[in-house]
């Protein structure tokens, strides 16, 4: 939990055995393991009733949750996935008529419609030109509503 060797145990020690004295030093330790067990009683006793309060609603949440750590895994099971294959697996289950037939098919068949509709390929747009360089001398143009 804090990761503490015991380097760190014994400069602890003697940091409160000169702070603390040695007259003190017993008490304080007893307080702090006393109040140590009470904070462990406190989070025991705080999780077993949040799982006699939602019951299955927890093993609801708890399911996705560990399904999106499987996908945190680095490089555990994602060698040879591509995006698409990744939103075939997780969001479609497997159909994959979304990425083979274009969108009129499976996009009918998410909607409940029977009909072929095909759209299309994506329209053509093309890149404007960058505007020339301005002459020696020149002054660059003003914008008023920019300005």
């Amino acid at each position: 939990m804090f990761n503490i060797g015991w380097p760190e145990m014994v400069i602890l020690v003697v940091a409160a055995l000169v702070i603390l004295g040695p007259e003190r030093l017993p008490g304080a330790i007893r307080w702090t393991a006393q109040s140590l067990r009470q904070v462990r009683e406190y989070a025991t006793g705080a999780t077993s009733q949040l799982r006699e309060e939602f019951g299955s609603e927890l093993d609801d949440i708890r399911k996705p949750l560990e399904e999106f750590n499987e996908l945190r895994r680095p490089l555990e099971g994602l060698r040879g996935m591509t995006p698409r294959s990744v939103i075939t697996k997780h969001l479609l289950d497997g159909d994959d008529s979304l990425f083979n037939s274009g969108l009129g098919t499976s996009a009918n068949a998410v909607n409940g419609n029977s009909g072929t509709t095909n759209y299309g390929t994506a329209p053509n747009y093309s890149v404007p030109e960058p505007p020339k360089p301005l002459e020696r001398n020149e002054k660059p143009p003003i914008d008023f509503d920019a300005t």
